[in-house]
């Protein structure tokens, strides 16, 4: 090996040796930060969904096919409706769950643990009728006022939906006494299966349009929708409740169904994140939604969904820099678990960069003093041989040559690097000095 490169070698040896306790203070901290901090979410998770066909079920599967992308596992857990996937998620069964305004107002102000992800979409109460229960009730066989239920036996969803809940809200506010209905609570495919048969006299449920069962009955011939004549007045009355259209034609422009513009009254669905869920997967569900949800619907316009409106949980901040921002500019360009990573651990980096730069400066010290430490801790036998040389006998000098001799020979073996080989040769010349001394005396 050519002298020039060995001496560079050996140069950055010492130089690493030197900084390795600044290396391993800097590397420790590194650790730490990435325990406190955990940038990496977990690779399963569990999302409350609904019933079978529901929304809900074809929404949760689509947020499966978007978290898949990014190497996330969900895991879909159908579930009565809204309020079991509350009920499950305050219990810890679910990590996420589509939860309808209003279904819950005390959880509200109780679940402080909870936060939401956004407003997703509006979910009408659709309430169907058989045409030949209504032909009972009006002449023209069309219902528009909850009053007009009375005497009909409706199904209002089952227990563990939202919708009881809401309904029962509903009747109250219209006076009405539940024994002037026959109400049932069956699922919603038996209910619809009953209603086609004849069973039931009426059915309600609240579901996005994108449900099979709303794109279903409202084709069915004998099956209406309830136009809510007094939506704008429930919306005054309920915050969570908002007045909305079904557009004429938009279910079927060529069999221009619905005949007329239909109104109704929505819910509004957030997604609520349980507590101590990974901020990763709420940033990851918060970008899901802008995809999912942004574009116009039969209700909505383009990008009104997501929205920080109508919340009745805390928005999670990820959710609302997602909502407001868009997708980071580094996971626009980087896999999501990479850009993950650096964007939560500079803020950690550059603390410890803060930190170490002071330290770093006793590093070329170190440096120094171990180069140096080479050739000076021989300058202390030096200095022995020379001492014992004035009180020696002169029969016994010839053992403190071959002292000397011998320390020759071990500094002849020492490498520095070239900017120091001033300090060696200094030492050699020394030895040199006190050999002549030995041999002059």
């Amino acid at each position: 090996m050519p002298q020039t490169v060995r001496y560079t070698l050996l140069s950055l040896r010492d130089m690493l040796i030197s900084a390795s306790p600044f290396t391993l203070l800097a590397v420790g901290l590194l650790v730490l930060a990435y325990w406190w901090l955990d940038p990496m979410p977990p690779r399963h998770l569990t999302l409350a969904t609904g019933p079978a066909q529901s929304a809900y079920a074809e929404i949760g599967k689509r947020y499966a096919s978007v978290l898949a992308e990014h190497g996330i596992e969900v895991r879909l857990l159908p579930s009565e409706g809204a309020a079991q996937n509350l009920q499950w998620l305050r219990e810890g069964k679910a990590d996420f769950g589509f939860v309808q305004g209003g279904s819950d107002e005390l959880a509200a102000q109780q679940e402080h643990g909870m936060e939401s992800l956004g407003s997703l979409f509006v979910e009408p109460v659709w309430l169907f009728y058989r045409e030949a229960s209504a032909r009972k009730v009006t002449p023209d066989a069309t219902l528009n006022t909850l009053g007009q239920l009375k005497g009909l036996h409706v199904n209002v969803g089952t227990e563990g939906s939202g919708v009881p809940r809401l309904m029962a809200k509903l009747f109250e506010v219209n006076r009405m006494d539940a024994k002037t209905l026959r109400i049932s609570q069956l699922e919603q495919t038996s209910a619809t299966v009953a209603l086609l048969n004849g069973d039931l006299d009426a059915l309600v449920f609240a579901s996005a349009p994108e449900s099979l069962m709303v794109q279903m009955l409202l084709q069915t011939p004998g099956i209406k929708l309830m136009s809510f004549a007094q939506s704008e007045a429930y919306s005054r009355r309920f915050p969570f409740l908002s007045p909305v259209d079904l557009p004429q034609g938009v279910v079927d422009l060529a069999g221009n169904v619905p005949e007329q513009t239909v109104r109704l009254i929505a819910t509004t669905t957030t997604l609520l994140a349980r507590p101590r869920v990974h901020s990763a997967l709420k940033e990851l569900f918060s970008q899901a939604s802008l995809k999912l949800h942004g574009n116009a619907g039969w209700f909505n316009r383009a990008h009104e969904f997501p929205s920080v409106a109508n919340l009745e949980f805390p928005l999670a901040k990820e959710a609302e820099r997602t909502i407001r921002n868009g997708v980071p500019l580094l996971q626009r360009y980087l896999p999501f678990s990479l850009a993950n990573l650096v964007e939560r651990m500079w803020l950690a980096l550059g603390i410890i960069i803060a930190l170490l730069l002071p330290l770093s400066r006793i590093v070329p010290p170190l440096y120094e003093f171990r180069i140096r430490s080479r050739v000076f801790r021989w300058y202390g036998q030096l200095r022995a041989i020379e001492e014992r040389l004035d009180s020696t006998h002169p029969e016994s000098r010839q053992e403190l040559l071959d002292e000397l001799k011998q320390l020759e020979a071990r500094v002849e073996k020492i490498a520095v690097p070239l900017s120091y080989t001033d300090e060696l040769y200094a030492l050699r010349n020394h030895i040199e000095l006190v050999q002549r001394r030995l041999q002059t005396v």
